[in-house]
Order: C-alpha cells, then sequence, then structure tokens
C-alpha cells in the first residue's frame, strides 16, 4: 500500500461524499456504490448496491435491493438517483462505499448520528476499480429489460424468478457469444441487421437478439423467429407488439418452407437431425455473414458408418458408436462451411432445458473465401475413411452449385 487513508471527522462528511459521487458519475469514472448496515423500516432488506447502466442512451443508475430471499432491481436517471441516494443517507443506511476509477470512499455514521468520512487514493484500488469497470461494460443483458419479464423470466420487481436461472444464464451467454461474433464481421452500419432465428419456441433468444441488437447496439434490427407451433407463433407475436420491438416478427414455419430472400444472422438451435443441415445450407445460400447453430439427433450418418477394424473393439459399445456419430456429422459440417468461406469454430455452449446436447457451431464469413479444393478433397478422404455415402448438407450445397462436384 502507498498511500495512507485519510480520515475526516468534518460536519460536511456527507455532503462531501456525496459531492464525490456526483462527480464520479459527471466524469464516468464511478464503479460502483454499497450502502450498508440498514436501520430503515424495512425488516428483510440487508443492503443495496448501485451500478452504472444506459437506458436508451440515457446515464442510469441500477439498483440492486438485496433482501434474505430475493433481490429486487431498480433503474433510475442519474439526478433521481442522487436524490434518493441522498434521502438514504443516513435516514435508511449508516455505511456507504464509493468505488470509483479515482478513489475509494467510505461514509460511516456513528450511533449517535456523526458522519466520518474515509478516503483511499491507492494505486492498486484504481487498477482493481478499472478492472472492475471494464467489467460492468461487458454486461450484455439486464434483468431490467422489459421482455424479460412477459416471457416469464423475472418478476414484476424485475428480480430473476429462481426456476429461471438456467435460462437466464443460457441466454446471457448466447449474447455473448453473438456479440464476438457480431464484432467481427463488417455489415453496414446505415442498414438494418437481418437476422432469421429458425425454431424460434417461445421467443427467448429471438428477443434477447433483437433487444441487443436495437437497444445495446443502437442498431436497426429486422428480426424473424420461425417456429412450427402457431400458438407459440400467436404468443410472441403479441408480445413484441406489446414491447414494441418494431422490426421483430415471428411467423409459423421451418426451415425449408420460410426461405428469406436475405440473411445477416442465421440461429439454429436445437434442430433435429437434417433440419441443422438444411438451416447451414441456408445460412450460406442466403449469404449470412453469422451462421450459429446447436444440432442434435444426429441419425442420417450413423446407419451409414463402417468402423475401421482397428476402432471396432471401442466403438462395440453404442454410447461410443454414438458419439462418434455426432463428432463426424459436425465436423463435416464445420469443414463445408469452411469451404464455403466461413471460419468455424465447434465448442461447448449451456444446454437447453429439454436435451443434454451443449455443442455449438459458429461460423463468421471471410473477406476472401479462398479455394476449397484442397479441403474439398480433404473432406472427401475422411468419407470414404468411415464410409459415409451420404451428408445432407453437401448433398444441399452441390445442389445449388455452392461447392464443386
Amino acid at each position: 500500500m502507498s498511500a495512507t487513508p485519510t480520515a475526516q471527522a468534518a460536519p460536511d462528511a456527507r455532503a462531501q461524499f456525496l459531492a464525490l459521487l456526483a462527480e464520479s458519475l459527471q466524469q464516468q469514472s464511478f464503479v460502483k456504490l454499497v450502502l450498508a448496515r440498514h436501520v430503515g423500516a424495512e425488516a428483510d432488506l440487508q443492503r443495496i448496491t448501485a451500478k452504472p447502466l444506459t437506458i436508451k442512451g440515457t446515464p442510469s443508475l441500477q439498483f440492486v435491493h438485496r433482501y434474505k430471499t430475493r433481490d429486487i432491481t431498480r433503474n433510475l436517471a442519474l439526478d433521481e438517483a442522487l436524490m434518493q441516494i441522498g434521502e438514504w443517507l443516513p435516514g435508511a443506511f449508516r455505511n456507504a462505499h464509493l468505488l470509483s476509477l479515482a478513489d475509494e470512499v467510505q461514509l460511516e455514521f456513528s450511533k449517535k448520528g456523526k458522519p466520518m468520512l474515509h478516503r483511499n487514493a491507492v494505486q492498486q484500488v484504481r487498477e482493481a476499480a478499472a478492472g472492475e469497470h471494464d467489467r460492468e461494460k461487458k454486461r450484455y443483458l439486464e434483468l431490467s429489460r422489459p421482455f424479460l419479464h412477459d416471457l416469464g423470466v423475472t418478476d414484476k420487481q424485475q428480480a430473476l424468478i429462481p426456476a429461471m436461472s438456467r435460462k437466464w444464464k443460457q441466454i446471457n451467454k448466447f449474447i455473448e457469444v453473438f456479440s464476438h461474433a457480431f464484432s467481427s464481421v463488417a455489415l453496414p452500419a446505415g442498414q438494418p441487421v437481418r437476422v432469421a432465428d429458425f425454431g424460434s419456441g417461445k421467443g427467448y433468444l429471438t428477443f434477447a437478439i433483437h433487444d441487443y441488437l436495437s437497444n445495446t447496439l443502437q442498431r436497426p434490427a429486422q428480426v424473424t423467429g420461425v417456429e412450427l407451433r402457431a400458438d407459440m407463433v400467436e404468443l410472441c407475436n403479441k408480445a413484441a407488439s406489446h414491447l414494441e420491438h418494431p422490426g421483430l416478427v415471428f411467423e409459423q414455419g421451418d426451415v425449408r418452407s420460410v426461405v428469406p430472400a436475405q440473411i445477416d444472422v442465421m440461429i439454429a438451435l436445437h434442430a433435429c437431425d437434417i433440419a441443422t443441415d438444411y438451416a447451414i445450407h441456408t445460412g450460406i445460400r442466403c449469404g449470412a455473414a453469422i451462421i450459429m447453430c446447436s444440432p442434435c439427433c444426429h441419425k442420417q450418418i450413423r446407419p451409414q458408418l463402417h468402423s475401421p477394424g482397428l476402432l471396432k473393439p471401442m466403438l462395440q459399445y453404442g454410447l461410443h458408436l454414438g458419439q462418434q456419430a455426432e463428432m463426424l456429422t459436425d465436423s463435416l459440417r464445420a469443414l463445408y462451411l469452411e469451404a464455403c468461406g466461413y471460419d468455424t469454430k465447434v465448442f461447448e455452449f449451456i444446454s437447453l432445458e429439454h436435451t443434454n446436447k451443449n455443442k455449438m457451431i459458429l461460423a463468421t464469413k471471410r473477406k476472401e473465401a479462398g479455394d476449397p479444393a484442397a479441403l474439398l478433397a480433404k473432406i472427401a478422404e475422411l468419407k470414404a475413411f468411415y464410409g459415409v455415402s451420404e451428408h445432407c448438407l453437401e448433398t444441399l450445397l452441390r445442389a445449388d452449385g455452392l461447392i464443386g462436384g
């Protein structure tokens, strides 16, 4: 530690603390505020944490009220937030801890209500605060977003419903993956981002990607959710209209019946068997810059497999044989994507609630496609090794002339 904390017992310690808080917000160096030692009327309230948040371009603070068994989130514009904090000190809380990029400041009130200000200007604090501030900027969605309540993820107080914690984790991870992919492709800034989500279900991820594009990134978006179940389509369209999500629509159908002319982002999670191949084919044919798939039910390849003699003792077990078919199917999909001019990743994703499959194929379009001849030759060798005569994605791509054959 390179500096010694200073303590000040001046009568204006509270005012000085509020001034430092306002200054950190004005200079955009504010990281976090924690209000503790609760003495207010709410018996179960333990503390309140405030963090920076931008809502439709307006700087705000998000307050998380921590109770013994639940959290409640409130968002306030900065002026209203400062007024509210002033009312809480010292009437409801006797301790306030401010963390900014420059300082760590603590305001304490004695039992007699006497304020005491402690201030640290330490290099280690600055570095730790800067790291935390950076992490805050990487939040992709907030629990305060209205669509989360309409879809049953949060309650009326914008608190996460415990039974939906896995879905909330999946939504955030999905947006994190999409965010990294989106930053790596060059789409015209002035044009709407066109997204097709096949098998959209209740629309959790469809709403999330539309909200992320239009609210967080401030990009116009045309997002279409495609779902076979008419009741889900009706439910999601009503929610989109009620929540004023312009450019978000849901259509009844599947990847074979609903074929957009152009797509920037193609999504197909939990597309069974060859439905994944049709989805990837649609993305490639429509020139999608980003293709995101989470395949399952690998049925087409398995009956064709002729396991090499050396591997037969290992593959006599049905579980291993199924895993080999899955690995081969998805490897060929990734390789065909690369042959069509995409950089491709295959990695673990958060499993959906109705399947334990947790693999994602993520493809981003390269600026230069390159010559796929050498890669297609390797694919042919791989197929011959395992005795595979037909792969649905290859058939679709060759029929459209997207790969040679």
